[in-house]
């Protein structure tokens, strides 16, 4: 009776071990074919890649590899790359505005911000990037992280937002700058894909502007004590025209520029937009704008009309379509 006991006791630790050993030997076959898998993957991607030539501003950059180390450097490129989904190609991240966009904020967190501005040299090099992409010109200046030159001396492809750089850019230039990182990242169709949404948003947001109104008469102040710092020619206007407004000082021939206060009440503005950002939060900006003895008499301080744009909306980036509808609902309220 014992030895019967003791034989099926030896047949069932034979049972366990054959199974335990069956679901390693199958565990690790998964683990080679997903190893597998990914490979392939990578090699139909590198297959597809080729050689991709981009021409950025006065430069061309040359690609034979898609950037496995990239940098952003301003926010409104953060959230580009973000919306194409190319997080996990992003090593490091610089300068926000504001708060990321929420359903980015996931992603956002698992990369390391290199610095709360512009980065050094020093602490953007420590991260071996392949890549480098800048929202505005100055992250690419020679006290910052390096000319765009001296980053191709490293083996690193510089990239500037050229959107956020041509004076009187368009919808269509952001348009194309994001084609251009979709492109970049072989990724062109998700990059279609975010550009048929934001054109679905505007579409829908311009249905709900009034028709057969004179244009509203718009200021931008984005800073100044003895002069104001204001909007000429850059994504603001363009986006203040789409609105259905009309920028008072469109006729200055570059991105920003500054006027003089005297100007601004010769052009009597009927809605003051304040953009947002830095240490001067926008109420500070609206109660200087309201105790200045010179505008007294201007329609937009009488009737106190203001319009607070993030600069995070303002920029050139996937935020159209808020800036668009926070213009719509502030002009028409």
């Amino acid at each position: 009776m014992i030895k019967k006991f003791q034989l099926g006791l030896i047949f069932c630790l034979i049972l366990v071990l054959l199974s335990a050993c069956g679901s390693t030997k199958e565990t690790n076959l998964n683990n080679q074919q997903e190893e597998k898998n990914t490979v392939e993957k990578g090699e139909k991607e590198q297959e597809a890649y080729g050689l991709v030539e981009i021409e950025n501003n006065d430069n061309v950059l040359v690609f034979t590899d898609i950037p496995q180390r990239a940098v952003t450097l301003n926010q409104h490129v953060t959230e580009v790359m973000l919306a194409l989904g190319l997080e996990e190609y992003m090593v490091g991240t610089a300068y926000l505005d504001d708060e990321i966009l929420p359903e980015f904020k996931e992603a956002y967190e698992q990369i390391l911000v290199l610095s709360d501005q512009s980065p050094s040299q020093e602490v953007f090099l420590e991260e071996e990037p392949d890549f480098a992409y800048a929202g505005w010109s100055s992250a690419f200046r020679e006290d910052n992280i390096g000319t765009v030159e001296q980053l191709q001396q490293f083996g690193i492809n510089a990239y500037l937002h050229e959107s956020s750089t041509v004076i009187g850019p368009t919808i269509n230039h952001i348009y194309q700058d994001i084609r251009n990182i979709a492109k970049i990242f072989n990724v062109v169709e998700r990059g279609e894909k975010l550009i048929n949404k934001m054109e679905t948003e505007i579409e829908n947001i311009q249905t709900t502007i009034p028709e057969g109104i004179e244009p509203v008469r718009v200021f931008v102040f984005d800073s100044g004590d003895t002069a104001p710092f204001t909007v000429g020619q850059n994504f603001l206007n363009t986006i203040i025209t789409m609105a259905g407004g009309n920028n008072i000082f469109n006729d200055i021939d570059s991105n920003w520029g500054e006027v003089s206060w005297e100007e601004v009440v010769d052009r009597d503005p009927e809605v003051i937009v304040i953009v947002n950002y830095g240490e001067t939060t926008a109420e500070d900006k609206k109660e200087q704008l309201l105790n200045h003895p010179g505008l007294s008499d201007v329609t937009a301080i009488k009737e106190e009309h203001f319009i607070i744009m993030p600069l995070s909306a303002a920029a050139e980036g996937i935020r159209v379509p808020s800036a668009l509808d926070i213009l719509v609902s502030g002009l028409y309220k």
